[in-house]
C-alpha cells in the first residue's frame, strides 16, 4: 500500500509562483512513476505532468509546458511540481498519482494510488 499527502497548495496572484510537494509512504516508491493531475470547479480531472521512476523522463500536458516542472528526490520519497507564472486557469485541485510501473504516462486509469489533492487558486 501507498499513501500519497500533498502540501503546498494555496492562494497566489496571476504571474505568481508555488510549488506543490507530495510525500509518498513505503519502501517501493523509487521504483514508481509518478504524476500530477488537477481537476478545475465543475470540469473533469485532466493531467498535468509525469515523471519516470528514475527522474530521467518528464511529460507536460501542452498548457503547462514551459511553466510547470515536476521533479523527484527518491532518498526523500517526495515529487514536486514547481509551477511558475501561474493564471487563473491553473486554479483547480491538484493530485498527485502513482503508479506501479517505472514509465510515466498521462492516462489516469494507469495510476494506482491518489492523495487527496490539494487547493491552488490564482486570483487575476
Amino acid at each position: 500500500q501507498v499513501q500519497l499527502v500533498e502540501s503546498g497548495g494555496g492562494l497566489v496572484q496571476a504571474g505568481g509562483s508555488l510549488r506543490l510537494s507530495c510525500a509518498a509512504s513505503g519502501r517501493t516508491f523509487s521504483s514508481f512513476a509518478m504524476g500530477w493531475f488537477r481537476q478545475p470547479p465543475g470540469k473533469e480531472r485532466d493531467f498535468v505532468a509525469a515523471i519516470n521512476w528514475s527522474g530521467a523522463n518528464t511529460y507536460y500536458a501542452d498548457s503547462v509546458k514551459g511553466r510547470f516542472t515536476i521533479s523527484r528526490d527518491n532518498a526523500k520519497n517526495t515529487v514536486s511540481l514547481e509551477m511558475n507564472s501561474l493564471k487563473p486557469e491553473d486554479t483547480a485541485a491538484y493530485y498527485c498519482a502513482a503508479k506501479t510501473a517505472r514509465i510515466a504516462g498521462p492516462r489516469q486509469y494507469e495510476y494506482d494510488y491518489w492523495g487527496q489533492g490539494t487547493q491552488v487558486t490564482v486570483s487575476s
